[in-house]
């Protein structure tokens, strides 16, 4: 028998976050626990039925059977232009500035590919999603983590990041809004990161996957919107989060054509494009009515009030989130954040993800998700009245 060796960014790589804490989950059920999941962003909300039909027919249709274009069928991405114009009065040229994805993460991964050499910087928020870095290291580049801190309003201050950075400094990874923190980004922040872009000639890789997901009215801006955006990066978009598609793998990647080509080059030599049936359905799924959406932000919004208000009323300090379906809380002394996850699975059958599996500076935090029912909520927070404080 051979000897099987890891490549050494294999090797490197720390456990992937939500495996960890799906084999916690596992473990526990083995148990017999009773586990109240609000670790993994896993919308629990089925997909719209009239996104279930639309692909039940396109599936039947021959021409879907073949191989698909690595681009994306051009009426996918008109769909994707589109939509862009309606919700954010955004201009793409479907041809050159849209490109379809296999879900955004598959995007997110590799666009280092295409534009980091060995000892490139890649600048990347912390707490974030363990995506960027991981992505970053397969290219052979190095991550400078830029911190989100709540005294900053969980947005990375520029200002910090030394010259000599800037200057290897080749893409930029933003969130917003925030995934853990829920933190919501203002234009003027989107002209700062821009004119950073401009000055120092990086690239930003703008990952909007929960732009939908918001509330009380206060629709997050795309980065697209922004003076200049398209002369210094893209976005990265899913249909995922919008539309309680996780498990579909359809996303897209939109703005400046010359990053679009060369993310389009690297998925032309590594994977052969996304079923054709679930592009014609994702089409459907983008002229989804917004009644339909307002509905489900609707049901996110009853659970983030009951959780909030529960959080609250057993002392754990939590921001009421105005995006995202995640609860950002501060986890209370004699804990650290995995001690607390741990300590909750153990004697409260609840589960949370702790803030530092997103990086150094989540310490302190534990991620709540809002995909179980209100009922279950409101369990879960009983529970945890009795074995925390």
């Amino acid at each position: 028998m051979i000897q099987i060796r890891l490549a050494d960014r294999v090797k490197s790589l720390p456990p992937y976050l939500f495996a960890s804490i799906d084999a916690m989950k596992q473990e526990a059920l083995a148990r017999g626990v009773d586990v109240i999941d609000l670790s993994i962003g896993d919308p629990d909300i089925p997909t719209p039925a009239h996104i279930v039909e639309a692909m039940k027919k396109a599936v039947e249709k021959p021409e879907h059977h073949q191989y698909p274009s690595y681009v994306g069928m051009l009426s996918y991405r008109e769909a994707v232009a589109d939509w862009y114009r309606r919700r954010f009065s955004v201009s793409l040229d479907p041809k050159t500035e849209v490109l379809s994805l296999i879900g955004s993460k598959e995007g997110i991964g590799h666009i280092p590919l295409a534009f980091i050499n060995p000892g490139d910087v890649v600048l990347v928020p912390s707490p974030g999603y363990p995506v960027y870095p991981v992505g970053t290291l397969f290219a052979g580049g190095e991550s400078y983590f830029m911190p989100l801190r709540q005294e900053n309003a969980f947005l990375p201050d520029f200002s910090a990041i030394p010259e000599d950075i800037l200057k290897r400094a080749v893409l930029m990874f933003l969130n917003y809004p925030n995934n853990p923190t829920a933190a919501v980004a203002p234009e003027e922040f989107f002209r700062e990161a821009i004119a950073l872009a401009e000055k120092y000639n990086i690239i930003i890789c703008h990952d909007a996957a929960y732009s939908e997901v918001y509330y009380d009215g206060g629709r997050p801006l795309s980065f697209l919107e922004v003076e200049g955006a398209k002369e210094v990066g893209i976005e990265f978009h899913s249909l995922s989060k919008t539309y309680n598609m996780t498990g579909w793998r359809l996303g897209f990647a939109v703005g400046n054509r010359e990053a679009i080509a060369g993310l389009g080059k690297i998925k032309s030599n590594l994977d052969s494009g996304v079923f054709q049936a679930i592009q014609e359905t994702g089409i459907v799924a983008l002229r989804t009515e917004d009644t339909v959406l307002a509905g489900l932000r609707e049901t996110f919004q009853k659970r983030r009030d009951v959780m909030c208000e529960g959080l609250a009323g057993i002392g754990l300090e939590v921001n009421k989130p105005k995006a995202t379906f995640y609860l950002w809380t501060k986890v209370p002394s004699g804990f650290d954040s995995t001690s607390l996850v741990a300590h909750l699975l153990e004697k409260a059958g609840v589960l949370g993800t702790p803030g530092v599996g997103f990086g150094a500076p989540g310490e302190g935090y534990i991620r709540f998700a809002l995909t179980q029912p209100a009922e279950r909520i409101r369990e879960a927070v009983e529970r945890m009245r009795r074995v925390v404080g």
